[in-house]
């Protein structure tokens, strides 16, 4: 099998060239490297992802239809690609307008950005399921809170040992309480499905202004959004955002859960070596999860809690 190339800054130095023939060749700097892409800075004004493998193309190509199809929904901005193509044979490239603005771990997000994230979420819900779906984004079934509350048990007493957390937190999410936080029939939306704060561009005022990262879009579970947003601002803010969405309760407590699960089992695998994410950064988002809310109080839920 022939290893795809590793773009090198002489590479996208020529591509930029043929890109922004008009710019005289503008610095070009490493922003970030994964699975699957690598992202550069283009100048002031643009950034270039390109993509590593094949199957991380036909996410990108997926990727630039679907920006076009939210963009007039999500309240917040979308990059807008100004070229794309193929850097290598069967590799894609977008060079995106760069959006005013930061990303980062545990972005700042004032009250005014708790409502550009609610602005957000309702967009997400106002998409067309159908015509997200022949763009080729997939549907997913919900995941089984039950799952992830038995991995997060044994998590939590892998912790409890390094003296990492106190299993007995995890006793609020009963098995009925889980049981009553299955995702209602009908409630599939389109998911960002990866709402970190690398994903979030923020002003310095608190303000989101932009949204990144759309490749793992699926549709799905709308919980799984507002969980994403809890590991990244924090708790209350998810919540606060989700309920000027428009969500209930149920899916408001759903996506605390999942968070909370989530970032427990991570944690416990990046200890035992099998996440190589850095073990502070999961300890923070642990925390952020586990803030409490108001809502946590509420025992009895609605039949029809909606959307």
């Amino acid at each position: 099998m022939t290893q795809a190339p590793r773009p090198t800054a002489e590479t996208v130095r020529r591509l930029v060239r043929t890109l922004l023939p008009d710019q005289g060749g503008p610095e070009v700097t490493p922003a970030a490297e994964g699975p699957g892409h690598s992202t550069w800075w283009v100048g002031t004004r643009h950034v270039l992802r390109l993509a590593t493998d094949c199957d991380a193309s036909a996410r990108q190509r997926r990727e630039l239809r679907l920006r076009t199809l939210v963009r007039p929904h999500t309240g917040v901005a979308v990059p807008t690609s100004v070229a794309h193509g193929e850097w290598a044979a069967g590799l894609g490239y977008t060079l995106d307008t760069r959006l005013p603005g930061t990303t980062g771990e545990a972005p700042d997000v004032s009250a005014l950005g708790e409502a550009d994230l609610a602005a957000l979420l309702t967009g997400l819900r106002e998409v067309p399921v159908r015509q997200a779906e022949s763009l080729g984004v997939p549907r997913v079934p919900p995941r089984s809170l039950e799952a992830l509350r038995a991995a997060a048990a044994s998590a939590a007493d892998r912790l409890a040992k390094d003296e990492e957390f106190d299993p007995a937190r995890l006793a609020q999410l009963t098995a009925p309480a889980g049981r009553q936080l299955v995702p209602q029939p009908g409630a599939a939306v389109l998911v960002h499905h990866n709402l970190g704060g690398d994903h979030l561009v923020v002003s310095g005022e608190g303000r989101v202004r932009g949204v990144l990262g759309w490749t793992e879009a699926v549709v799905g579970d709308p919980a799984e959004d507002i969980a994403s947003l809890a590991v990244a601002v924090g708790a209350p803010p998810a919540v606060r955002a989700a309920t000027l969405a428009g969500y209930g309760p149920r899916p408001c407590l759903r996506g605390l859960w999942l968070a909370r699960c989530d970032t427990l089992t991570r944690l416990a695998d990046a200890l035992d070596g099998r996440d190589r994410t850095p073990p502070p950064v999961l300890r923070a988002r642990l925390r952020r999860a586990w803030e409490a809310i108001l809502l946590e109080r509420i025992t009895e839920l609605p039949d029809d809690d909606a959307p």
